[in-house]
């Protein structure tokens, strides 16, 4: 009868739409947004995990790959489109496609060996330590920490006796460590586990204006994860750099 042929071919129907249905579920779930954030090793550590807490809480199933790498190897990957966020010291000049914004200066202090004179002074000046020797990475990779200590010790009045280039700051720490001088870090490496290393806090009447943080994007992206980012890192800029 048309009554069973018609009932028939509405079964079909709906057999052929549930198929569809499960396809197209099948298909987004395999297209699930990345977000591919690149940091410097002092963000991945101070800001990083504080901010991802909170944007977690708003997009619980976000897929986040976190790349750590210095600043000048990160702009060149968000630029190509390999990476959708990164915060990175500013560069000196910018890419006009990028957009930049300061997020805040990352204060610094004084990393000196475990058995050091200075250990146990509540702060310390440039006249405490001008004559030591100190580490200081390269300006081809590092020019914001090489300037910050440079600059340090010119305004104090003298040049710094360098017994070392380094970059990673492991190898920086493992330095110091074995003694063979004092290196000024970001704060943010106190929170590292590094053996036979002490972190002294610089004079507030001396202490540099500090290591400028920024986040960097491509311009106009609407992207709904990159935007949220930068959302939420306004809205909680103070509680997320305090301790910066």
């Amino acid at each position: 009868t048309e009554g069973a042929e018609f009932l028939h071919e509405a079964k079909r129907v709906l057999e052929e739409f549930d198929g569809l249905r499960l396809r197209f579920r099948k298909n987004i779930a395999s297209q699930k947004k990345t977000l591919r954030i690149g940091a410097i090793d002092s963000a991945a550590r101070g800001l990083l995990p504080q901010l991802l807490h909170l944007f977690v809480r708003q997009f619980p199933q976000a897929d986040i790959h976190i790349i750590e790498e210095k600043s000048h190897r990160l702009i060149p990957r968000l630029a190509s489109g390999r990476l959708d966020l990164i915060f990175v010291r500013p560069p000196e000049q910018v890419d006009v496609t990028l957009t930049t914004r300061f997020i805040a200066c990352e204060t610094c202090v004084l990393a000196v060996p475990a058995g050091h004179r200075l250990v146990g002074r509540s702060e310390v000046a440039i006249e405490d330590f001008c004559q030591e020797p100190v580490i200081v990475p390269e300006r081809r990779t590092r020019p914001h920490s090489h300037d910050l200590t440079m600059n340090l010790f010119k305004a104090g009045g003298c040049a710094p006796v360098i017994a070392q280039y380094a970059d990673e700051k492991q190898t920086i720490l493992s330095l110091v460590a074995a003694g063979l001088g004092i290196a000024l870090v970001p704060s943010s490496y106190k929170n590292m586990n590094a053996d036979g290393v002490k972190y002294l806090s610089l004079s507030p009447t001396e202490s540099p204006a500090g290591l400028p943080l920024s986040a960097m994007w491509h311009q106009g992206n609407r992207d709904i994860y990159v935007n949220a980012m930068l959302d939420i890192l306004a809205s909680h800029r103070d509680a997320l750099t305090r301790e910066l």
